[in-house]
């Protein structure tokens, strides 16, 4: 898993707006905590962040969270064919950490969440278990 130290320079605001954004792009409508935080982990690793992340989400409306389950209530799902692009090049993966020479990377409102290998990406925006 990537630190964050290999993380775009962001403020700590911008971070938590991604994850927020992401969540709301999420597939599932329901998941288990560890497997969303599995996905967040792809924004933040800082236990403390994602936190701010998840208590910004449930404020927004984004999430319910019970127990160990989180309800989504996303906008809609990320659009491979717009909001996923493709580069060429010497990457890591950032979910799994894995050298990739085409990375995928999520176009967000609130910035660029990548690169992924291309069964990551499909993890990570809750196309395959």
């Amino acid at each position: 898993m990537p630190s964050d130290d290999d993380t775009p320079a962001r403020t700590r605001e911008e971070t938590v707006a991604l994850g927020v954004e992401l969540l709301e792009h999420l597939e599932d409508d329901e998941l288990p905590l560890p497997e969303l935080i599995d996905r967040l982990e792809t924004v933040t690793t800082s236990p403390a962040v994602t936190r701010e992340v998840l208590d910004e989400a449930e404020r927004r409306g984004v999430i319910d969270r019970e127990d160990a389950v989180v309800r989504v209530h996303g906008s809609g799902f990320v659009r491979f064919d717009s909001q996923v692009i493709r580069r060429e090049g010497d990457f890591s993966c950032r979910r799994c950490g894995a050298g990739i020479t085409t990375g995928h990377f999520v176009r967000l409102d609130a910035g660029e969440l990548g690169p992924f290998g291309s069964s990551c990406i499909r993890k990570v925006t809750g196309r395959e278990e």
